[in-house]
């Protein structure tokens, strides 16, 4: 292809040019792409007509998400040529080549099977460098989609991390990304953020946090996480009155590591009356017997619980409607399961922008499901006022 040089546009990209608009890289991109199209599609029309042939182009004035451009389009000698791409009398882009591109990205094809995709379908080759600029696109609503304004109060929030190699100075480095998901007060379900860090602590919890804050969150009322190191303290900072539930359920995979495979069946039975107790009372008593009978084999699993009982047990305060909700990070799955389905062909990502533009394709593809409140909203925000008594100042009652 001619025209345009793309690797220039991907260091204009790099260096912050403005990717949309009038001076935006992206245009000269869709206007090259849109012209390969048309130059295929008359190809292919000129292959069914033996007497017909090519009659110089036309020039019109293109409108697009991306900027404006002049696209020059194919004629035929005889009039019969009417593209598909661009109708005759239309002067705003439809994107179709673009949207082709990014529904493909964000199925989670990789740029070279996207390239091979378009080649199919119009009968035209796009570097790697191509389909890399025009996904980037994305990466101004992932900017805006980070920094958006949130509610006031969240009654409750999930944090859990799932794990990537990112390339960082020329070596792969294993970086965790927390994704934390709220369901606000009318019961829907919301990805307020996603964080990269190498390892957890205070300062990252801290920064994480500030940031909600920063972003308008008044209040949380509990927390749910799958570790805690340094999260209590970062917490009590920002939002000093938030309850914490740490998951049961990373609780019980942990302990299973330290347990001999031959015994899983026969612990699993024994932990299910401690965390299925139907107080917290009972799941002590639960939990005595436990350590009864495995203590001696498996001492490091018992102490773990004894350590983390104050923070594992929270959930026991509520009714069985809320318990369900919140004794356990596994609402974010639905979250990481989209998220793995885009990577899984993803060995590692060159940098930390490749891999959120994706996440966030996965986000919004998550969300399209939510459409409903969690089971029983109404029946949950009546027994969290009664928890927590400050929630009333935010309802409108």
């Amino acid at each position: 292809m001619q025209g345009f040089n793309f690797e220039e546009a991907l260091e204009l990209i790099k260096a912050g040019h403005p990717i949309e608009g009038k001076d935006g890289v992206l245009a000269p991109l869709i206007k090259q792409l849109t012209e390969a199209a048309l130059e295929a599609e008359i190809e292919s029309h000129l292959a069914q007509e033996i007497r017909n042939r090519r009659n110089g182009k036309s020039r019109k004035r293109m409108k697009s998400q991306a900027g404006e451009f002049e696209l020059e389009v194919p004629r035929d000698r005889q009039g019969t040529f009417e593209p598909q791409i661009v109708k005759k009398y239309q002067t705003r882009l439809s994107d179709k080549i673009e949207e082709k591109i990014l529904s493909l990205y964000a199925l989670g094809n990789s740029y070279a099977q996207i390239a091979e995709h378009i080649e199919e379908i119009y009968g035209v080759g796009f570097s790697k460098v191509t389909i890399s600029a025009v996904t980037d696109k994305i990466l101004p609503m992932l900017s805006e989609w980070r920094q958006r304004p949130l509610q006031k109060v969240y009654p409750f929030v999930w944090l859990d991390a799932i794990h990537y190699k990112i390339k960082e100075e020329g070596r792969y480095v294993t970086k965790a990304v927390y994704t934390v998901l709220g369901v606000g007060l009318d019961g829907h379900k919301e990805v307020l953020g996603l964080y990269l860090s190498e390892s957890e602590g205070a300062n990252f919890w801290l920064q994480v946090l500030t940031d909600l804050h920063n972003r308008g969150v008044e209040d949380i009322l509990l927390a749910s996480v799958d570790g805690l190191k340094g999260f209590p303290e970062a917490i009590n900072a920002i939002f000093p009155q938030t309850d914490l539930q740490l998951c049961v359920i990373h609780q019980i995979r942990n302990s299973l590591r330290y347990v001999a495979s031959k015994h899983h069946k026969a612990f699993i039975r024994d932990l299910k009356e401690v965390y299925r107790a139907p107080s917290k009372e009972a799941a002590e008593e639960a939990l005595d017997r436990l350590e009864e009978k495995w203590g001696q084999k498996y001492p490091i699993v018992l102490q773990s619980w004894r350590n983390h009982w104050e923070n594992l047990s929270y959930y026991f305060k509520f009714p069985q409607e809320i318990r369900k909700i919140i004794y356990t990070t596994n609402i974010i799955e639905s979250v990481h399961r989209q998220f793995r389905k885009l990577t899984k062909t993803k060995g590692a990502f060159p940098n930390e922008e490749s891999l959120l533009k994706l996440l966030y394709l996965g986000i919004q593809n998550a969300q399209k499901k939510w459409t409903r409140p969690i089971a029983n909203w109404g029946m949950t925000v009546s027994q969290l006022v009664i928890h927590y008594p400050r929630l009333e100042g935010y309802l409108d009652l």
